[in-house]
């Protein structure tokens, strides 16, 4: 079956591009309009009530959270982007994008959003945001440390790699105006994983659907979509 990628340029969706472009897996994309709000219409809100970006139609029907499509396309099509339940890499793949999903995405969800959290209080927001510098900063250091190389798990990509890149990449760019604590290279591990997957196919087909430039994990720009907006 071909899968459709509901999506938004560089939001998660970006992610499950990634992901489907590296298992070489047949897709089309339809575009969720983030300037007319169309993740909050009835049509994408039967998909995803969250209204949320992305959502994967597969055969098992629409799939939307983005760690949970990463988890299916790995079951769906064994041996490619995730370690099989037989491999001694299987645990720290499983608990390296479930702690990528259910605490660095939400990190950042409360740095980028950050009045969504705090309120309408100026000082409220200026500590969150203090707050969750911090916080980043440590969770990447645990990243850090964990990095077997050159990838997370070791010498071949897996999905958690391309989730983390993504986010590597928002740090550096949003909220704009915003991002001069964040330095890449004071991780290098985490500079050379990035480094190794933007050299990969994958990564240059995503490059030219979603015009991330040239070095969109290392040294990333605003992108320049043939449609649509990231924000």
């Amino acid at each position: 079956m071909t899968y459709l990628l509901h999506y938004a340029p560089d939001n998660a969706s970006l992610i499950i591009r990634l992901a489907l472009e590296e298992m070489d897996l047949p897709y089309r994309t339809v575009l969720v309009d983030r300037r007319t709000e169309a993740q909050r219409s009835a049509a994408y809100l039967a998909l995803n009530p969250n209204g949320l970006i992305p959502v994967l139609e597969t055969p098992a029907g629409p799939l939307f959270e983005t760690g949970a499509i990463l988890l299916w396309l790995g079951e769906a099509h064994p041996g490619t982007l995730a370690p099989l339940p037989s491999s001694t890499s299987r645990a720290d793949f499983l608990k390296w994008l479930f702690f990528l999903s259910n605490t660095l995405h939400p990190a950042l969800r409360m740095l980028f959003y950050t009045v969504k959290y705090a309120g309408p209080d100026v000082a409220h927001q200026a500590a969150v945001k203090t707050q969750m510098h911090t916080e980043v900063l440590r969770l990447l250091a645990l990243l850090e440390e964990a990095v077997a190389g050159p990838y997370l798990l070791g010498a071949e990509p897996s999905a958690a790699d391309l989730y983390l890149c993504c986010m590597l990449r928002w740090l550096r760019l949003y909220p704009k105006d915003q991002t001069a604590w964040f330095d890449l290279a004071t991780f290098p591990k985490l500079m050379a994983l990035a480094t190794a997957l933007e050299a990969r196919p994958a990564t240059h087909a995503a490059q030219k659907a979603e015009g991330l430039g040239p070095t969109p994990f290392t040294a990333p720009g605003y992108p320049t979509p043939l449609e649509g907006s990231a924000t």
